[in-house]
C-alpha cells in the first residue's frame, strides 16, 4: 500500500505529526471555512464544529489509518473506512472536495510544522492522504450505485408522533409517489433542512422502524444540553415540521447492520437516543421469527425518557428466547435497574454478536464488560451518533 520510501518517512514523522494533529485540523477547517463558506453552511455540522468535535474525529481519523499503513503495510483498515465513507456518501461528499480539503490540510501542516515539512515529508504524508481518500472514493462510488444516485429526495411529513418531551417520531412518504428503496435495521438517512439563515444544515439519523413499504420512519431527540449549542435541526424539527411539510431526505446508508443468521445469540444494547437503531433491528428479528437467545438492553434517565419503549418491550416480547434489562438512574420501576447499565449478572450466551449505540463512555463501558464475559472483540459492533471520536482517545 505504501511506499517503502514514504513509510519510513511517515514512521519518523508521525509522532510529530500526531502530537500537532489538534492544532492542524483546527487551522484547516479555519481556513477551508474562509476560502469556501458554503461548506460550513450546506455541507458540515456547524454544532460539531462549534464544539471541536470534528476536529478531534478528523485527527483521530488521519493518526489511525497512518498507524494502520505501517503496522500492517497489506492491508488496510476496512471497518473504519467502511464507517466513513456511508457518512459521506448519505452527505452528498463528492470526489472533487477531497481536492479541496487536501489543498487546506497541507496549507495547515505547512503553517503548524513549518520548516519540519521538508519535500520528502510532504511526499510522504500526500501519499497517506490520497490512499486514504481514493479508497473512500471508492467505497462511496459504489454505495451510491447500488442505491441509484446520490441524490437528494423530497419526502412528505405523514404522522408525527410525540414519544417523550425530547424525541419526537417522524412518518415520511416520496413526495414524488415514487418507489421507496429497502434498507437494512440500523441504517440512518441524512436529513437536509433550510433554517432561518439560508444554510441548509444536515444530520443523520436512523431509521427507528419500517412502518410500512412505502414509508421512512425516523426519531429526532431535541439537543438542547450540555456545553455544546442548542442542535439547530433537531430544535427545527421539534418546533417547525409538522404533518404536510416536505423534507429532503438520502437514501438509507450505514454499516451497523444485522448480519447473524438465526442460530446466532445476540445483544442489542443502547443508551438514550441509541435506542432507535436496536428498536429497528429487534422489530426485524420478531417479524423474521430469530430463535436463537436475544438480550436487551437499555439505559436511560427515567422511564419517561426511554423513546420508544412500548415498541422495545413488545418486540422483545415475540421473539422465543429474549431478556431485556432496563436501567434507569431516577424514578426506577418494579424489574428494573437502578443507576448505569451493568451486564455483571446479565447471562452472555457463548458466540454472541454484539450491537451497541449510544454515548462513548457507554458503549465503551459495554463493549469492556462483553470482552471479560468472553465476547469476541470482532463480534463487538458500533455506532457513533455525530463525529466518531472513539479513534480520538
Amino acid at each position: 500500500m505504501l511506499s517503502e520510501q514514504s513509510a519510513a518517512t511517515v514512521r519518523a514523522t508521525l509522532p510529530a505529526v500526531g502530537a500537532s494533529l489538534g492544532e492542524i485540523t483546527e487551522r484547516f477547517y479555519a481556513g477551508m471555512f474562509t476560502a469556501r463558506p458554503e461548506l460550513l453552511r450546506d455541507l458540515f455540522n456547524r454544532g460539531n464544529q462549534a464544539a471541536g468535535t470534528q476536529r478531534q474525529a478528523l485527527a483521530g481519523s488521519i493518526a489511525a489509518f497512518a498507524s494502520h499503513l505501517l503496522d500492517h503495510p497489506d492491508g488496510r483498515p476496512d471497518a473504519m473506512l467502511s464507517r466513513i465513507a456511508h457518512k459521506h456518501a448519505s452527505l452528498g461528499v463528492t470526489p472533487d472536495q477531497y481536492a479541496i480539503v487536501h489543498e487546506h490540510l497541507f496549507a495547515a501542516i505547512a503553517e503548524v510544522l513549518g520548516d519540519a515539512v521538508t519535500p520528502e515529508v510532504a511526499a510522504a504524508w500526500d501519499e497517506v492522504y490520497w490512499l486514504m481518500a481514493n479508497a473512500l472514493t471508492a467505497v462511496e462510488k459504489r454505495l451510491h450505485e447500488e442505491r441509484g444516485g446520490a441524490a437528494w429526495r423530497p419526502w412528505e411529513v405523514v404522522e408525527r408522533v410525540t414519544e417523550t418531551a425530547d424525541v419526537v417520531t417522524f412518518r415520511l412518504r416520496p413526495a414524488d409517489g415514487g418507489p421507496v428503496r429497502g434498507f437494512r435495521p440500523g441504517q440512518y438517512v441524512s436529513v437536509r433542512v433550510p433554517l432561518a439563515d439560508g444554510a441548509r444544515q444536515i444530520r443523520q439519523y436512523s431509521l427507528s422502524g419500517a412502518p410500512g413499504p412505502d414509508l421512512r420512519q425516523f426519531s429526532v431527540k431535541r439537543v438542547h444540553e450540555g456545553p455544546a449549542p442548542d442542535g439547530e435541526v433537531s430544535s427545527h424539527l421539534h418546533a417547525r415540521v409538522r404533518v404536510g411539510d416536505v423534507l429532503e431526505l438520502s437514501e438509507a446508508y450505514g454499516d451497523l447492520v444485522l448480519d447473524a443468521d438465526d442460530d446466532t445469540p445476540l445483544l442489542l444494547a443502547s443508551a438514550g437516543i441509541g435506542v432507535t437503531p436496536m428498536v429497528a433491528m429487534l422489530g426485524h428479528l420478531a417479524n423474521s421469527g430469530h430463535r436463537a437467545p436475544v438480550t436487551v438492553v437499555h439505559g436511560d434517565r427515567s422511564p419517561a425518557d426511554h423513546a420508544l419503549r412500548t415498541d422495545h418491550e413488545a418486540y422483545a416480547a415475540k421473539l422465543p428466547d429474549a431478556t431485556v434489562r432496563f436501567w434507569y438512574e431516577r424514578d426506577v420501576p418494579a424489574g428494573a435497574g437502578a443507576g448505569y447499565v451493568d451486564l455483571a449478572d446479565v447471562p452472555v450466551a457463548p458466540g454472541t454478536r454484539a450491537y451497541l449505540c449510544g454515548p462513548l463512555p457507554f458503549m465503551r463501558g459495554v463493549r469492556e464488560q462483553l470482552i471479560a464475559k468472553g465476547v469476541a472483540p470482532a463480534d463487538v459492533h458500533y455506532e457513533v451518533f455525530g463525529p466518531d471520536l472513539w479513534l480520538a482517545r
